[in-house]
């Protein structure tokens, strides 16, 4: 362009030449293109941060970024203590023991329940070398885990490692991760076989989450549900299996393709052979949600079957076969006998003990809900190891969840509407990410047709859809993708929320010979 200007310059008059160059260099503006930018500073790349803090008298360490908080104690069998998104708390903490820590206790094996999250492995029960005997008084639930920083800045994780265990042989090691511009929990739990000689186990992750009603923990919440997909050729008489608790209790049910836990203060243990891979925890009263979700592997066999399951607190005297909660023989085949020896935690929540143990104290009714996620079983051989990667996603979304998907879940399916006007979308969504929901427009033929963009998101929001737009007069059916906005001029399709068809659909397209 320098050597054009400069012959133009020679074979030019100075007037000619000045009227040429002020012409080319208002092009740019004549044609519709923008003038050049001045250069602007790029906004500083979000972080999350690691960090030490006291969380109810336990030292623990603290992962964060704008969306989520993580607060793990490791001393308490390496327990997630508490997940806290928008400044909601998602898991129980017991009360009774907030700062205590018990060293296992060998001798009773009394249970220190905590509350929180943790691995525990699987099958469970008494019979043999085969089950693992319970969590009281072992280093695997009890015993403390050391803690290291792995990463920071862009993405924080650490790793907790567990003690041998020597009554099973196995050893825990499990990350948790976060990254620094979404509330989406990253597990990588790693079961070790230390012994000398093969062993197959499965591992469990097992998530206590507070069913206590909002600002009154003295009182249950009466709207708040477990929910995962139900197997439509599940193994289990009308889809689901109760382990302990009342066979009748009306707080199971399964309707549009889903099992649901409704917690009604009735004690008992459910199991199902979802295959969907995920399981959800929905809060009705406060209109919080998290989504849990593992692989699924069909060719694998599963303790007892089963792959997500519950537990309820509550009254343990309606129906309650021998043993009960946690502490019957978790991975048994169906109808085979519980371990009576163990107590549950029941409504007692503070413990669970051999039998002729002093219970633990009861101050006040204890309300959560666990939520299961089993591993299938694996061989290991001697140094082997296996791991379990299960991944959370906090969202917003009430009782009117209805499913969940890789980019959200749903409350109100998402609906299409034709008029004069354009199309209306509808739909209610909590979403994993934040960023904005994009449609996708397709033809009758399934062709793409087009794009647009509809509304800005973010996770801490329930999305309640409602916009028309100018879509291709052809279109026939439609589809609502999440986009994520991740860093400075970076986004990704989190994948749709939902598909509909377009009511009413456009005239069919005739096509002539010469089309």
């Amino acid at each position: 362009m320098n050597r054009l200007l400069a012959r133009m310059r020679s074979r030019l008059s100075p007037i000619a030449a000045f009227l040429v160059l002020s012409t080319i260099g208002t092009s740019n503006l004549l044609f519709g293109a923008p003038p050049p930018q001045k250069a602007v500073a790029e906004e500083p790349a979000a972080r999350c941060m690691i960090q030490p803090t006291n969380y109810d008298g336990w030292k623990a360490e603290q992962l964060s970024n704008r969306w989520v908080k993580l607060v793990i104690v490791p001393e308490l069998g390496g327990r997630l203590m508490q997940v806290t998104f928008d400044d909601h708390d998602y898991l129980f903490v017991n009360a009774q023991l907030k700062g205590q820590i018990n060293p296992p206790d060998t001798e009773h094996h009394r249970w220190y329940n905590y509350g929180g999250d943790k691995i525990w492995p699987m099958p469970e029960g008494s019979q043999d070398e085969q089950h693992w005997a319970g969590a009281g008084g072992t280093l695997l639930d009890e015993g403390a885990f050391t803690l290291q920083v792995l990463s920071r800045g862009a993405e924080c994780a650490v790793r907790l490692a567990g003690p041998i265990d020597p009554q099973i042989g196995q050893q825990y090691i499990r990350d948790i991760r976060i990254n620094s511009d979404s509330p989406v929990i990253f597990f990588h739990a790693v079961m070790k076989n230390v012994s000398g000689y093969p062993q197959t186990w499965s591992e469990q992750s097992v998530s206590q989450y507070n069913a206590a009603a909002p600002g009154d923990p003295g009182q249950f919440n009466p709207k708040f549900w477990g929910v995962t997909p139900a197997n439509p050729t599940s193994a289990f008489p009308g889809g689901y299996h109760v382990r302990t608790g009342s066979q009748t209790n009306p707080g199971y049910t399964v309707s549009d393709g889903l099992f649901r836990v409704q917690w009604n203060d009735m004690e008992g243990e459910v199991w199902t052979d979802s295959t969907a891979g995920w399981l959800a925890v929905v809060d009705g009263t406060s209109s919080f949600t998290m989504v849990e979700r593992n692989h699924y592997d069909p060719r694998a066999i599963y303790p007892g079957q089963t792959t997500m399951l519950f537990y309820t607190t509550g009254k343990h005297d309606r129906g309650r076969p021998g043993g009960g909660g946690n502490g019957g023989a978790q991975g048994t085949a169906p109808g085979q006998a519980a371990s009576a020896a163990v107590q549950p935690a029941g409504a007692q929540g503070s413990g669970q003990s051999v039998a002729g143990a002093a219970p633990m104290r009861m101050d006040s009714p204890i309300y959560y809900m666990e939520a299961e996620v089993n591993s299938p079983m694996v061989e290991l051989a001697a140094g082997e190891s296996y791991a379990m990667d299960t991944t959370w996603y906090p969202t917003r979304m009430g009782e009117a969840f209805k499913t969940a998907t890789y980019s959200g879940v749903v409350g109100t399916p998402l609906a299409a509407a034709a008029s004069p006007a354009g199309l209306t979308l509808t739909g209610d969504f909590g979403v994993f990410y934040a960023g904005s929901l994009v449609a996708h427009y397709y033809d009758r033929g399934g062709s793409s047709i087009g794009t647009a963009k509809l509304v800005d998101v973010t996770p801490v929001q329930e999305v309640q859809l409602q916009a028309t737009v100018r879509a291709p007069a052809e279109t026939f059916r439609v589809s609502v993708h999440l986009v994520e906005k991740s860093g400075v001029g970076r986004s990704l399709d989190r994948g749709p929320l939902g598909e509909a068809f377009v009511n009413p659909p456009p005239a069919p397209h005739h096509r002539n010979n010469w089309d």
